[in-house]
């Protein structure tokens, strides 16, 4: 096992990865930028390192930096965490050149995965079912024109790189599609300096439903269940559960089968997660593989009792898995939710300092925070600042208490989510599992 890790990112998942390599006795080292000196992960790290000015190219997203800091601490490994350089192939190549082992799989399969064209060919080559449509980048919006009428409308137009719904858009008509093609592809140039667009069928109210994985570098890879994530705003995630009430065992086993023969095609390793939209008849279909750790990864270690930064560093480290798919339980139910910094109406970030933050204890309630009382929420970041965990029996237990939580929870000082999340966990259409990815399109935004 290492000795000493860097963590190459900031907020909650900085300070959930301190807390495993405490437990592990694995010196840790942080690194902050000008506006995060004061965060709850530099003060919690054994050492911490400035890495630059208060915007994420100045600082989290400066690998040359950051990999000087890492040769300077004599840090043995670099743990990405999620979001930026977890999922950038250059950075882990710059770490295997340096000799520093990228906690994570191979740059190169990093790159495939990166690329949702690269992964749609690699997931039928490999005999994974995908979202029908095409797996080549458009020469044009006539091409894109000419495809979308084969397939009937509506189309999913898509941007090959990145993620988080940029250049990504339904269309219901030709008249629509050259509309949004133009837009959408400057969008995925401007954000992710790749202008490819292709075009894949439309699924009617799909569930978002995912299949965490873990690898060794022997080839041995378990499937830790499935996480539910269909309650979206804005493509991003709002609401995980653990495990998804819609799925009958065939389909669960199906499921996970299908994400260990799309890891082991592709000679995965370490902690991956594959998703699928599921449409109402529980046919699935590949939607993009997650070559980091999830946000969403805390309902997955309350339903199997495993801690995933602690596989991820064992596999990393060369271990095996110490054991099997037959091994992997799973036991209540587990659902998360975050909390954003932002308005709940508009969705948009609401940046300044927690002047009062209470959070609710008791029985199955877990907390992973990035503010405390008093921390500057700085718009230079995503807005997430906490994310909120509980467990129970089963569902229904686990919704009681997620109900009184929120209820229970306070933030002043700044705007937060927490109106929304309790409308949400209060909604007769969540209360009986019914939840599309237009549940809050349908549900909440409509009011």
């Amino acid at each position: 096992m290492f000795s000493k890790i860097l963590i190459a990112n900031r907020g909650e998942i900085a300070v959930r990865i301190i807390r495993t390599c405490k437990k592990l006795g694995i010196t840790t080292v942080a690194i902050y930028s000008e506006a995060d000196a004061e965060a709850p992960h530099v003060k919690l790290a054994d050492e911490s390192y400035l890495v630059g000015g208060p915007r994420v190219n100045e600082s989290y997203l400066n690998s040359d930096k950051i990999l000087e800091i890492a040769r300077e601490s004599g840090a043995q490994a670099v743990h990405p965490g999620y979001g930026l350089l977890s999922e950038n192939a250059g950075f882990a190549r710059k770490c295997e050149e340096a000799g520093i082992i990228f906690i994570g799989p191979s740059p190169e399969v990093i790159a495939r995965m990166g690329s949702k064209i690269e992964s749609r060919k690699a997931m039928e080559e490999a005999g994974v079912p995908v979202v029908p449509g095409i797996s080549y980048p458009l020469a044009d919006v006539e091409e894109a024109v000419q495809v979308a009428a084969g397939m009937d409308y509506p189309v999913m137009l898509k941007a090959s790189a990145g993620g988080g719904g940029i250049g990504m858009q339904v269309v219901s008509n030709e008249a629509e599609l050259r509309k949004a093609y133009e837009g959408n592809q400057k969008r995925a140039t401007d954000f992710f300096g790749d202008g490819a667009m292709y075009v894949e069928k439309y699924i009617a109210n799909p569930r978002h439903i995912e299949i965490q994985l873990l690898a060794d570098k022997e080839g041995n890879t378990v499937y830790l269940w499935e996480r539910e994530c269909s309650i979206q705003r804005r493509h991003q995630k709002v609401v995980e559960e653990a495990p998804s009430v819609f799925l009958d065992e065939a389909t669960r086993a199906k499921m996970g089968a299908s994400a260990v023969l799309a890891a082991t095609s592709i000679g995965y390793s370490n902690a991956g997660t594959i998703e699928f939209l599921v449409d109402e008849e529980k046919n699935f279909y590949f939607l993009e593989m997650n070559t980091r750790l999830q946000v969403e990864h805390p309902v997955t270690e309350e339903i199997t009792g495993l801690d995933l930064v602690e596989q991820q560093l064992l596999i990393a480290a060369g271990e095996t898995l110490q054991f099997t798919q037959a091994d992997v339980k799973r036991q209540g139910h587990a659902i998360e939710v975050r909390i954003y910094a932002e308005d709940p109406k508009t969705f948009f970030p609401s940046p300044g300092t927690i002047t009062t933050f209470h959070t609710p204890q008791g029985e199955g309630i877990r907390h992973e925070l990035a503010v405390s009382e008093r921390s500057v929420v700085t718009p230079f970041y995503d807005p997430m600042i906490a994310k909120l965990v509980v467990t129970g029996a089963n569902r229904e237990e686990a919704i009681v208490r997620l109900q009184k939580a929120l209820d229970d929870y306070v933030v002043e000082g700044i705007k937060t989510n927490i109106p929304l999340l309790r409308e949400i966990a209060a909604h007769p259409a969540y209360l009986a599992a019914d939840t599309t990815t237009a549940f809050v399109a349908k549900h909440i935004q409509k009011k």
